[in-house]
């Protein structure tokens, strides 16, 4: 089968990337991505393509290649289902935040919202591409939808996760390690696994692209952001034993980094992981072990969370003691807002949480990043419902600027490790602080060092 014209459903940090990549690499390939956020589509065809709605190096230079020749960005749902062979649903699938499995369980209301509207409006056979991040056995629930419409269409059911990195989705999507492609166990899943494996092979080696059961690809992708998770958590663990043993964590790291069966990455310790995978792909495995009986499996993954909740608690409570157990009225400077460098996504974010904390202790906060809006910052403050609007923006401003941020500052905290903190001429910065000026470096971006001579006092983690 050879597929001509391609549906996402869901224009957002998966769907609008991977998109353009398949647009960029299959010029006899239509693609149309098509949301209902009728203001995110309005975003993706802005004449200026630096002012699409995802920030990724690279991303803005292929939309600009492909949008208008064979990749197309609407809201017209019904008119994109219609015309498609092969239809990819990526849309949200938050943690429910009510119900039966609340706190830990996906919330596939959009997935179904999905699975309905195709079913109504197809009229010809389609393979359905699962993109978003999913619990197991989610395709038999699609399926179940799908095949009930009793209108004779054939709908083949895939699941396709991304193991896309933020900040360096271009180059996931040009050189993956690997695709995954799960598919049904009959003659016709093997077709609908085919045509999508061709898709690929425009640009993937077929070597790398692996074809498994339905079940096993869904769950591989938890799996897969569970181990990730699993070994920053572990790192961050031991950054607090090695403060009270006066080890170096760093050193820690790069002695059992060079264990070929350990290997370095993610063993950087930090202020605590965020983005919209890690946390929300362990809830579901606990859950889905949960619902299965399979209690130490759940309490096993569960600590993954609970160690990640406590260093974001740890760092931001080092922060209050170190200025002398009161912040009430200082002014504290946060550098970074985005979860991590090279990424205007603030899903999850240290920071959101540290500076939570920091405001139930009445500090005073100014943001800098250089890619997060200031509506973004409020919504997110918003979001967690720990004091009024009001309370907020008495608390909060969101600079434009980082030196005009920390001038007569008490402290910084430094929670996103973009590459631009490096740069800044930190002697002038510390002459316009007040004094002893803090700096608390929870992404290990700055040379502990140079500070010190400088004169700030340094907090690194995990170095007694």
């Amino acid at each position: 089968m050879s597929i001509k014209n391609i549906c996402c459903i869901g224009a957002g940090y998966v769907g609008g990337p991977t998109m353009t990549m398949i647009a960029a690499q299959c010029p006899d390939i239509t693609v149309n991505v098509v949301d209902i956020n009728e203001s995110r589509i309005a975003a993706w065809n802005d004449p200026n393509t630096d002012n699409i709605p995802i920030y990724e190096p690279g991303l803005s230079e292929l939309v600009k290649k492909t949008r208008g020749v064979n990749l197309f960005f609407s809201t017209e749902v019904d008119r994109a289902i219609q015309d498609a062979d092969m239809i990819f649903i990526s849309v949200n699938t938050p943690t429910k935040t009510y119900g039966v499995g609340k706190g830990m369980a996906a919330d596939l209301k959009y997935i179904e919202l999905c699975a309905r509207q195709i079913a109504a409006v197809a009229t010809t056979d389609k393979i359905i591409v699962e993109k978003s991040t999913l619990p197991v056995r989610t395709a038999e629930a699609l399926k179940r939808i799908l095949d009930n419409t009793g209108n004779g269409v054939n709908f083949d059911i895939l699941s396709n996760p991304e193991f896309l990195a933020e900040g360096t989705a271009v180059s996931d999507l040009l050189n993956p390690d690997r695709v995954l492609i799960g598919g049904e166990e009959t003659d016709r899943g093997r077709l609908a696994q085919q045509a999508l494996v061709d898709v690929y092979s425009n640009w993937v080696p077929k070597d790398q692209i692996l074809t498994t059961n339905v079940w096993s690809s869904e769950l591989s992708k938890l799996t897969a952001n569970a181990f990730l998770a699993q070994r920053v958590s572990s790192i961050n663990a031991l950054s607090e034993l090695c403060e009270v043993t006066e080890a170096d964590v760093n050193e820690v790291a790069r002695a059992i980094g060079a264990d070929s069966r350990i290997g370095s990455k993610f063993l950087k310790a930090s202020v605590g992981f965020g983005g919209s995978c890690f946390q929300k792909d362990i809830l579901n495995l606990v859950y889905i072990s949960k619902s299965y009986g399979l209690h130490e499996v759940a309490d096993y993954w569960e600590q993954v969370i609970i160690m990640n909740d406590h260093q974001k608690r740890r760092f931001a409570k080092k922060i209050v003691e170190t200025l002398f157990n009161t912040v009430s009225g200082k002014k504290i400077v946060i550098l970074g807002w985005a979860f991590k460098k090279d990424t205007n996504d603030t899903r999850e974010s240290a920071a959101i949480y540290v500076a939570d904390y920091l405001l139930s202790e009445q500090a005073e906060l100014v943001i800098y990043d250089p890619k997060v809006t200031e509506d973004q910052v409020f919504s997110d403050l918003e979001y967690l419902g720990s004091r009024s609007m009001e309370e907020n923006r008495r608390l909060v401003r969101v600079s434009k600027s980082p030196y005009d941020a920390m001038e007569n500052a008490h402290a910084i905290a430094l929670l996103t490790e973009w590459d631009e903190f490096n740069n800044y001429n930190w002697k002038d910065i510390y002459n316009s602080m007040l004094k002893p000026a803090f700096v608390f470096d929870g992404r290990q971006v700055l040379d502990e060092e140079s500070m010190r001579a400088i004169g700030f006092d340094f907090y690194k983690l995990g170095k007694g």
